[in-house]
């Protein structure tokens, strides 16, 4: 009983300093760019385009994740103008196509074939189909995504925008930035919008 009396005096003491918020310390950008340099010496043109920050990136390394509400204001306005939607303004595509593009985990890596198709890899960070045993836990769960609201136009653009470009709405998200990179097409973006919201798609089963 002794022991367990001293462990809640010991809890109720730390909750107070668990519940007062983080104050990240900045990193200055020119300690980033010495140690991306050398990590990645020697690198071709191409290649040292892939590992250069952009401006987002660099804010979200300088401030590791939590920016400023300056600098988020600015990140969300910059990201949200990076969104390319399709030509024809269809926003949910093919649930078959985006399903097999989840399991497809091609592409980004230094000698892969330009010319085949890569894959969204969803598995890795999510779980989708329920009956799928091997998926990664970085990001939620999104089983039943589909079933969670109303099939409205305007979820249904919510979800592009967020594939596409996870930090036009969430700053410093550690989802990649899918079609803004340029590594799925904005219809390969709207296959995954339909995995996720069409009732027929095994995530909503």
């Amino acid at each position: 009983m002794r022991s367990l009396t001293l462990a809640a005096a010991a809890a109720a003491f730390a909750a107070p300093a668990l519940a007062e918020p983080i104050t990240p310390v900045a990193i200055a950008p020119e300690t980033v760019a010495a140690a991306i340099a050398a990590a990645w010496p020697d690198l071709s043109p191409e290649l040292q385009a892939r590992v250069d920050q952009d401006e987002t990136m660099a804010a979200c390394t300088q401030y590791r994740d939590l920016p400023p509400d300056d600098i988020h204001e600015a990140i969300l306005a910059r990201e949200k103008a990076n969104i390319v939607y399709p030509a024809d303004g269809v926003l949910m595509g093919d649930w078959q196509a985006g399903m097999k593009e989840a399991n497809n985990g091609y592409g980004g890596r230094m000698r892969d074939n330009p010319d085949r198709v890569v894959g969204g890899n969803c598995y890795a960070c999510h779980q989708l189909a329920p009956d799928e045993v091997a998926y990664g836990n970085l990001g939620p769960s999104l089983t039943g995504y589909g079933t969670l609201e109303p099939l409205t136009d305007e979820r249904i653009k919510a979800t592009y925008e967020k594939i596409f470009n996870a930090q036009s709405v969430l700053p410093c998200s550690q989802m990649p930035r899918m079609g803004a990179n340029g590594f799925l097409t904005p219809e390969q973006v709207r296959d995954f919008v339909a995995m996720l919201l069409h009732p027929d798609s095994p995530v909503n089963k």
